[in-house]
């Protein structure tokens, strides 16, 4: 079963991030629903700001594939690149080498600390929510597939499991 964050502790998890380079790592894990690695492997050329589109390269199975770039996130990034200037991949380290993926796990949880979120949070679990949160508002299962990259959408139907409308419609038998 995937574990799963609520809208509003996501929202917070961002509001709780150091600086705005961990706001925007935190923000596109969530609204782009991207692997670690694929955050990491980010080139500046993979945000198309006019299609509102981000191309990730070589995911998982070495396959490409195309997500969604939010409006509110792409404020951001612009933010973030006035002032950290990125040169090779969008988030960079020490000598312009790609972030650390140790740096996203420690980011993610200090934030999740400071926004009194008490389990164990990680970069998936961000994913997870995303596909989550789309099923629940109403996003056809093809086009999550399609987002996540997944081959089948069997793999996609983990998240019925834990979507919060596939229970809502269920009768209280206390009442």
């Amino acid at each position: 079963m995937p574990k799963v964050l609520s809208k509003e502790e996501i929202l917070s998890l961002i509001e709780n991030t150091n600086n705005q380079k961990h706001r925007c790592i935190v923000s596109l894990l969530y609204s782009a629903g991207l692997r670690r690695s694929e955050l990491l492997n980010l080139k500046l050329g993979d945000i198309d700001s006019k299609r509102m589109l981000i191309t990730i390269r070589a995911a998982k199975g070495n396959k490409d594939r195309m997500t969604v770039l939010s409006p509110t996130l792409l404020d951001d990034l612009r933010k973030y690149y006035k002032e950290y200037t990125p040169k090779n991949f969008l988030f960079e380290g020490p000598g312009q080498n790609a972030y650390s993926a140790s740096s996203v796990l420690k980011l993610i949880s200090m934030a999740a600390k400071r926004a009194g979120i008490y389990k164990k949070v990680t970069p998936h679990m961000l994913r997870h929510s995303f596909a989550t949160h789309l099923l629940e508002g109403g996003t056809d299962i093809r086009h999550i597939q399609l987002l996540l990259g997944h081959s089948s959408t069997k793999t996609t139907e983990i998240y019925t499991h834990v979507a919060e409308s596939s229970f809502k419609g269920i009768k209280d038998l206390l009442s």
